[in-house]
C-alpha cells in the first residue's frame, strides 16, 4: 500500500479484530476472505473514499494484493459485508473499549439525515418501504427519503452507540430506547452529562435521564431562563456539528448506495468503524489531533 499510515492501521486493526473475535467459525470450510479481513477491507474501502464497491475492489486486486491474499468478487463482496452488520457492531464496540474515552462521562448526541432515495419511482420500489420515510432537510431547503442516524459519541468523537430509526420518530424517543437497549452504558458512568441541542428539550426526558443519574445540557430558548452549564455550549457546538461533517464530507455517508435494509445499516456502520479506528489509532500513537483523517484517506 503506498500510503503507510493507513497500511499500519490496517495491520493494527486486523490483529487486534482477530485477537478478539477473529476465529469465531468452527463448522464447515474457513472462508477464503476471513471475518478479520473483511471488516480491514471494509475500513480501507471508506478511509479511501470509494463508495462503489466495484471500482473498491479494482483497487484493491491492483494495490492490496500483498495484505489480502484473497479478494472476492463484487457479488461476493456485496453479500458478505451485508451479513457482517453484527461483526462491524462489534469491532466499534471493541474499538472504543479499547480507548481511554470509553469511560468518558460527557456524552455528545446528534443526529443527521441519512437520504435512501430521490424519486418517488425509488420510494415505491425500495425494499426499505416502512423503515425508511420522508423528512424535510433545513440545511438543504428540501424534502428527503431515508433514515436518520443518531451518534453518541465523546468530545474525542468515538462513538458509544447508534442507531438507524424512521426520521418522523421524536428525537428523544430514539435515544430513551438507545438507553434501554443498554442500560449500563449509562449507570457505568457516574455524574454523566449529555449534551445536545434544542431538539432534545422535555421535561419528561429529563427526568428521564436524572433516574439513570445523568444530566442533559441543551441550550435555552428565549422564554426560558439561562440553563446552568450553558456557557459551555459555545465550546462544544462546533464539535457537534464536525462529528457530522467527518461522516458526510470525508466518510460520504450519503453516498453509501445501500439499496436493502442490511445494505444500508452495515454501509452507516461501516463509515462509523472507520472513524473510530482512525481515532483509536491516532490515540495509539500519540497523533496530536485525534479525529484526523487526512493521514489515511489518499
Amino acid at each position: 500500500m503506498t500510503n503507510e499510515r493507513l497500511d499500519t492501521l490496517i495491520t493494527g486493526l486486523y490483529v487486534k479484530v482477530d485477537d478478539e473475535i477473529g476465529g469465531g467459525r468452527c463448522l464447515g470450510r474457513p472462508p477464503q476472505l476471513s471475518d478479520s479481513e473483511l471488516v480491514c477491507l471494509a475500513v480501507a474501502q471508506a478511509l479511501l473514499g470509494f463508495a462503489s464497491e466495484a471500482r473498491w475492489l479494482r483497487f484493491a486486486h491492483a494495490n492490496l494484493g500483498s495484505m489480502f491474499p484473497y479478494l472476492p468478487k463484487r457479488p461476493g463482496y456485496n453479500k458478505r459485508l451485508r451479513a457482517a452488520l453484527l461483526l462491524v457492531k462489534k469491532a466499534i464496540r471493541l474499538l472504543a473499549v479499547d480507548s481511554d474515552f470509553w469511560f468518558d462521562n460527557h456524552w455528545i448526541i446528534d443526529s443527521t439525515l441519512v437520504p435512501c432515495g430521490m424519486s418517488r419511482p425509488t420510494v415505491k420500489r425500495s425494499d426499505m418501504a416502512g423503515w425508511a420515510g420522508y423528512e424535510y432537510c433545513a440545511s438543504h431547503s428540501r424534502f428527503f427519503w431515508g433514515l436518520r442516524l443518531y451518534l453518541v459519541c465523546t468530545p474525542t468523537g468515538m462513538p458509544i452507540t447508534w442507531a438507524l430509526a424512521n426520521p418522523k420518530i421524536d428525537e428523544r424517543e430514539v435515544l430513551v430506547s438507545m438507553l434501554d437497549r443498554e442500560p449500563h452504558l449509562a449507570t457505568d458512568r457516574p455524574g454523566l452529562l449529555v449534551i445536545a441541542d434544542k431538539g432534545f428539550a422535555s421535561k419528561k426526558f429529563e427526568d428521564d435521564l436524572a433516574m439513570r443519574g445523568a444530566e442533559l445540557l441543551r441550550p435555552s430558548f428565549k422564554r426560558e431562563r439561562r440553563r446552568k452549564g450553558e456557557s459551555l455550549l459555545k465550546s462544544v457546538r462546533q464539535l457537534i456539528e464536525s462529528f457530522n461533517d467527518t461522516l458526510k464530507g470525508q466518510l460520504d455517508l450519503e453516498q453509501h448506495g445501500g439499496r436493502t435494509f442490511e445494505g444500508v445499516a452495515v454501509r452507516v456502520a461501516q463509515r462509523i468503524l472507520a472513524m473510530a479506528a482512525a481515532i483509536w489509532r491516532n490515540h495509539k500513537t500519540g497523533a496530536p489531533v485525534l479525529r484526523s483523517l487526512t493521514a489515511f484517506d489518499h
